[in-house]
């Protein structure tokens, strides 16, 4: 996407309006001002496609030979609107129980390696998924995390952007904070339990926890690494406490 400026349609000669990260869907016109990516030209869907449906009931399906999917709190889940949803990372195996817990689908930035086969990289879209440069800011990524949000629909995100690999929880980086204080909506935390037990006691099926935990509402004038904090401190008591990491201690006087 184009980086962009908004100014409104009934008055065409008024000064541009400081520029928010999140597109406005109301009558506005938008102004290119920055920059252009090639990704702008593929299409990218912000809805539950038939093909996605399809594909979540096969691979969901398939994953209970190996997955017993206990799924504890979905009552503290959005069932509308723009929301964040931050989870801790374990494995690549991660987003498939997430999705098979939600009644509606996340969208989530994969790295943009997995894009380069056209076939997965058409998959890969009809399932939501975009792609993000990593080791660099990706402003185009961040854009179309926003529009994400824009559309009312869920934006899945690893804040410690990496798999922990068993060393619990690693320090955050605020972009999800950022995002959600941007677009005013929601966070909600979810522990991601068992999924590094997948294929390890084959034929016997991975026990398998998706913890959601109640909404987390930005406080106004709060920056993104108080909000950040608040977000990983809750997700952490909703973990085990060999995968608390560095935010198993909530320090004296913190929230």
């Amino acid at each position: 996407m184009s980086g962009f400026e908004f100014y409104k349609r009934e008055d065409l000669f008024c000064p541009l309006l400081p520029s928010s990260i999140i597109p406005t869907l109301g009558d506005v016109i938008l102004t290119e001002v920055t920059f252009f990516d090639p990704r702008d030209k593929t299409r990218f869907v912000f809805h539950a496609t038939p093909f996605r449906k399809f594909a979540i009931f096969v691979i969901g399906s398939l994953f209970k030979l190996v997955m017993n999917l206990r799924v504890e709190g979905l009552e503290n889940f959005p069932l509308d609107g723009a929301v964040v949803l931050t989870a801790n990372h374990v494995t690549n195996f991660d987003v498939l129980p997430m999705q098979f817990s939600l009644p509606r689908p996340i969208f989530f930035m994969g790295k943009a390696s997995l894009f380069k086969i056209p076939v997965l990289e058409i998959a890969y879209r009809e399932l939501g998924a975009f792609p993000v440069n990593r080791g660099e800011k990706d402003e185009w990524a961040l854009r179309h995390a926003a529009k994400v949000l824009a559309n009312g629909q869920t934006l899945g995100m690893f804040p410690e952007g990496t798999r922990s690999k068993g060393r619990g929880l690693s320090v955050a980086k605020t972009g999800s904070a950022r995002l959600a204080l941007d677009a005013g909506c929601s966070i909600v935390p979810m522990a991601v339990i068992g999924t590094d037990k997948f294929f390890k006691r084959f034929p016997r099926r991975a026990d398998v926890t998706i913890r959601i935990l109640p909404p987390i509402l930005p406080k106004p004038g709060e920056t993104p690494l108080a909000l950040m904090d608040r977000v990983m401190f809750a997700l952490a008591k909703g973990l085990p406490e060999d995968m608390r990491g560095v935010y198993a201690e909530v320090p004296k006087g913190f929230g």
